[in-house]
This record gives structure tokens, C-alpha cells and sequence, in this order.
């Protein structure tokens, strides 16, 4: 049961993070325009993206342009680009591959491969959180750089944007859910079927799959008996026994007694 909630608060963290991965790649507040210099009144504000450049005017109007041109850009933005576009496919594939391989659901239930399943969705998870986690570092360090630069005007520098940070915390939400989802991987499986043991009870079954008797131990039954008792008995088989000892000879000598007088009177009568 612990293996199966660490794959759901695994799965949950992942799926925050693609949902933070996406966001971080569509919206265009990577940098934000700094207000650096003198001047306290700002007319407009400057957001650059991943895909577009917009615009935010005093007045209120808010104008977006995307880029004309994909080889004109420089080569960082390409491949931040090309890397945050495939950390959302495997997060999405990492989705779904976790969703069959949990111990929750009852996709591909008694297979083997029903754990390996599981830690390849938290690779995935690992894959598409490093992926997502250099473009952002990058950009960070980017900006900070710049802004530090004493020859930039203060018209074209720029602060860290709200995008960085939910990339980055996106980025790590997918690492953690991943390795969470790869412990599954150390799940112990029933060898005689092949099949995770879902419940914390004790095999009943011998190597044969034949059920186990349990041998009877009858209970062995001690009478105590009082102190008292035992003492009256032995004087009582005393009494008796010095009784009959006394008894014996007089009942002998009255049985010889007899037999002699019964001797006389026949020899008397015959003569």
C-alpha cells in the first residue's frame, strides 16, 4: 500500500508539473521590461517569450506580435524552444504511461510488466523535468547578466519574468514526481503468478499451491488439588493401614484356636 501512494502523489506532482511546463511555454513573461532608471512615470511595458513579443501600454491597451521569422532568431531561443516543446510531449506521454502502470488502475492488472510500465512513465517524468529545467536556467543567468552590464541602457534591460519561476518550479514538481514513480520499480512481485500482492496477508499455500494444515496441539489439562486435602488423605491411609497391621495376628490366632478345638472333638467323639 505504500508503493501505491507514493505512484499517486508521484502522478500528482508530475501532472502539476506538465500543467506548469505548458504555461511556462505559451506565455510570453519570460522578461519583463526593468524600470531602472530616474524617470518614475513608465509609459509602456515590454514582455518577451518563447513565441511572441508584447506590449503593455499606460493606456491600457495590451499588444502581442509573434515572430515572423525562425531562423533569425538566435540560436538560445531555438533551442529553448525545441527543449521545452519536447519536455511537454513526454510529460504528456508520461501521463499516460503512469496512468496504466499505477497499482490504482486496473489496466494491464496481473502482468508483470505492470511495474516496469510505472517507472518508465517516472523516467519520463525525469526526462521532461531536466529538459524543461536547462532552458530555464539558461534564460535566468541570461537576464541577470545583462542586467548587471554597466554599458546596457537602462531602456533595454530587463528583470527575471513570472515564467522562469513556474518553469523552474515545474521542473522540479516532474523530477520529484518521476523519482517517485520510479520506486515502484523495487515493488516485490508474487513469483508463482507473477502478480503484486495488493493485500499485507501472509501466504497460506506451500511451494505446490496446496493450503497449509495447521498441526492441532490438544491442551493439557492440570488439576491442582488444596494443600489440606492432601495431608487429611495421607493421615486417613495411615490410620488404615497400622489398623489392619494391628488386626492380623489376633484374627490368626483365633483361626488356629478354632481348628484345634474342632480337631479334639472328633477325636474325643470317636473314642
Amino acid at each position: 500500500m505504500a508503493i501505491a501512494a507514493l505512484e499517486l502523489m508521484g502522478f500528482f506532482f508530475g501532472l502539476f508539473g506538465m500543467l506548469g511546463t505548458l504555461v511556462a511555454t505559451l506565455l510570453p513573461y519570460w522578461a519583463t521590461s526593468a524600470h531602472v532608471s530616474p524617470n518614475i512615470v513608465t509609459a509602456v511595458d515590454t514582455m518577451k517569450g518563447l513565441w511572441m513579443e508584447c506590449v503593455y501600454q499606460s493606456t491600457g491597451a495590451f499588444q502581442c506580435e509573434t515572430y515572423n521569422t525562425l531562423l533569425g532568431l538566435s540560436t538560445d531561443q531555438q533551442a529553448a524552444r525545441a527543449m521545452m516543446v519536447i519536455s511537454s510531449i513526454f510529460s504528456v506521454m508520461a501521463c499516460a504511461v503512469s496512468t496504466i502502470g499505477m497499482q490504482c488502475t486496473v489496466c494491464m492488472d496481473g502482468s508483470s510488466t505492470k511495474t516496469k510500465v510505472a517507472g518508465a512513465g517516472g523516467f519520463l517524468f525525469l526526462l521532461a523535468g531536466l529538459l524543461s529545467l536547462i532552458p530555464v536556467s539558461w534564460k535566468t543567468h541570461e537576464v541577470v547578466q545583462t542586467f548587471y552590464m554597466q554599458n546596457m541602457p537602462a531602456s533595454l534591460k530587463f528583470e527575471i519574468g513570472d515564467c522562469l519561476y513556474v518553469g523552474l518550479a515545474s521542473s522540479l514538481l516532474s523530477m520529484i514526481g518521476g523519482g517517485l514513480l520510479s520506486a515502484s520499480c523495487c515493488d516485490d512481485l508474487d513469483g508463482s503468478r507473477g502478480t503484486r500482492r495488493h493485500y499485507p496477508y501472509p501466504d497460506r499455500t506451500n511451494p505446490r499451491g496446496q493450503p497449509l494444515s495447521m498441526p492441532y496441539h490438544p491442551a493439557n489439562l492440570q488439576f491442582t488439588t488444596n494443600p489440606k486435602h492432601t495431608n487429611k488423605n495421607q493421615t486417613l491411609n495411615s490410620h488404615t493401614s497400622t489398623s489392619t497391621h494391628s488386626t492380623t495376628p489376633a484374627q490368626d490366632a483365633r483361626k488356629s484356636a478354632r481348628q484345634n478345638t474342632a480337631a479334639g472333638y472328633d477325636v474325643t467323639g470317636y473314642v
